[in-house]
């Protein structure tokens, strides 16, 4: 099983990298970008098949390790 686990930053956290994309989209001739969030994609590959298993276990791998959920938001889709 096939799981993509997406983390941002929560509304409200300050985004430097973020602040400095926009910058440079702006100075490369982006024009009209407002902001810009960044983030992390994890693709994980589970070996099981039962999709309640995955589930709670893709919940404790993200609340423990992928993302650090004080400032943190995730979520994930699998396949």
């Amino acid at each position: 099983m096939k799981a993509r686990v997406t983390v941002t930053l929560k509304n409200g956290v300050l985004d430097p990298q973020g602040k400095a994309i926009v910058g440079a989209l702006g100075s490369l001739g982006f024009d009209g970008v407002g902001s810009v969030r960044q983030g992390k994609v994890f693709d994980v590959e589970l070996d099981t098949t039962d999709r309640s298993k995955a589930e709670a276990n893709l919940k404790a791998m993200c609340e423990k390790l992928l993302a650090n959920t004080v400032i943190e938001d995730y979520s994930f889709a699998i396949d």
